[in-house]
């Protein structure tokens, strides 16, 4: 249906829902938010709107029948929340659907002529004329208009409620202002890595590009500790105010809140700005390791009478817990022959691995990459679902019969809850301005990473999955939490 504005109209029965359920019941529904929101982005592209995941349209609409003939109960939603109230624009398509025969919100039969409708949503009803031509299947709606209503505002008998033509708020306002002459000083990026690592080196190169669109300094300030915690939890009790930013990862958003007491709430304590870009984790050994490929490593890991342990960035970061995924996948977590080694991030850790005081190793591309080319490394499997484009003489651990291991390693931009969305979202499409430079996304290729542009509402949602995921995880291999874990990078 495109009426004033392209919509999706769903029957709610359909859904597993009534239809007449209140806006925050259908909200905590995440399976049917999800649903809706697949279906929504395959009538995006049906209806030629092409990839709608930034877009707001078409707005799915839930509908069930109404107390009489001539109404029709609606929810009204824009992606991912129900509204309370529902657009007068949306009320016109989904009265259209209404009064037309063969669609799934069709009422009873009518003839041609005007009929008084309404649309029925949570604070109210929409009244409507529609004027119908034909009958039978060429039945067809040539006017829908608010005309009724209209007419009783005219006549006072009707207030439209503030919802329908809103004013902006001087708060609004205020916050607009603010965003506008954003930023006023210095803009510091906290990395919650020392300088020289992955993280980083990816924090330094959209910092480069991101400060002259601000129009002002932004600089990157390294403060390690307890695995990234440090950083989160002074970026977390910052000015909310865009000046003081933070370079989060998978372990201050993913994993740490499952392996550590906190001081800081990943969801509660941030304002999601964007994603950065992402790394695949491999599986690498020291050169002169006597193994040419993966089944190699998984008979000598099994028979070998002299040390082979792995290197780890740090208890509780990805090259530690797939190590730990790794040893008990091949029931050698027992053995002492498979110690682990944890150290002050991935570049300590590749250098003892290097050096001969680890065999193997879980690093993200980004870390290993420069290992790899000068052959002080090899790569045996790689921990993603399919080979890389770049490297695809790698195999995947699930070509191993590994089909558990994907360990992409992810970065992402946040700010102190609070911080206003106008500021957040002047950020986040400068960031994502950076991220679509050609320079930046060659420099994040050659580097082995891949940049990732998207929105805060995406990052706040990946970052609920995650901790989701790495939750599963961690129960289902056994490992211990802990309640303090080292400085430590991927």
């Amino acid at each position: 249906i495109d009426a004033a504005m392209p919509l999706m109209i769903l029957r709610a029965k359909d859904m597993g829902v009534t239809g007449r359920e209140r806006p925050a019941e259908l909200d905590a529904n995440r399976p049917l938010l999800e649903r809706i929101e697949k279906l929504r982005l395959e009538m995006g592209r049906r209806m030629g709107l092409g990839d709608v995941t930034n877009s707001v349209i078409p707005k799915p609409v839930l509908v069930s029948e109404g107390d009489q003939a001539d109404s029709i109960v609606s929810r009204y939603f824009t992606p991912h929340k129900c509204h309370m109230s529902h657009a007068v624009t949306g009320a016109i398509g989904v009265v259209t659907a209404f009064a037309m025969p063969g669609t799934v919100a069709s009422g009873i039969t009518r003839k041609a002529g005007r009929h008084p409708l309404s649309v029925v949503h949570p604070q109210g009803q929409i009244d409507l004329d529609v004027e119908l031509t034909g009958e039978g299947v060429n039945l067809n709606v040539v006017r829908a208009a608010l005309v009724r209503t209209a007419r009783k505002i005219m006549q006072g008998e009707l207030h439209l409620p503030q919802y329908v033509f809103p004013s902006p708020s001087s708060e609004k306002i205020e916050a607009q202002k603010l965003a506008d002459h954003y930023p006023q000083h210095e803009v510091k990026i906290i990395v919650p890595t020392s300088a020289g690592g992955g993280n980083d080196t990816m924090a330094r190169i959209i910092t480069r590009k991101i400060g002259p669109l601000l129009g002002n300094v932004v600089s990157v300030d390294n403060r390690t500790g307890a695995n990234g915690s440090v950083a989160a939890e002074y970026v977390a009790a910052s000015q909310p105010d865009g000046h003081t930013l933070m370079f989060g990862y998978i372990a201050t958003h993913g994993i740490n809140p499952v392996m550590q007491s906190l001081r800081y709430n990943p969801e509660q304590d941030f304002a999601p700005v964007g994603m950065v870009g992402y790394s695949p984790t491999l599986l690498i050994v020291n050169a002169a390791l006597p193994v040419r490929n993966f089944q190699d490593f998984m008979d000598l890991m099994r028979t070998t009478d002299k040390p082979l342990n792995f290197a780890s960035a740090g208890e509780g970061t990805i090259p530690h817990l797939a190590a730990e995924m790794l040893r008990r996948t091949l029931l050698v977590e027992g053995s002492s022959l498979t110690a682990g080694e944890h150290h002050a991030g991935a570049a300590p850790a590749i250098n003892a691995l290097v050096r001969g005081q680890a065999q193997w190793m879980f690093p993200s591309l980004f870390s290993a990459l420069p290992y790899l080319k000068s052959g002080k490394v090899k790569a045996l499997a790689i921990a993603t679902p399919n080979r890389l484009t770049e490297w695809p003489d790698i195999p995947t651990l699930s070509e191993w019969g590994l089909d558990d291991f994907d360990l992409t390693q992810w970065y992402a931009l946040f700010a102190p809850s609070g911080t206003s969305p106008e500021i957040v979202d002047k950020i986040n499409q400068t960031l994502n301005e950076v991220l679509n430079d050609p320079e930046v996304r060659a420099r994040m290729a050659q580097d082995g990473a891949q940049v990732k542009p998207g929105t805060p509402q995406q990052l706040s949602r990946h970052v609920q999955t995650e901790i989701q995921r790495w939750r599963k995880v961690i129960a289902s291999t056994g490992l211990s939490t802990h309640s303090q874990v080292e400085t430590a990078e991927a």
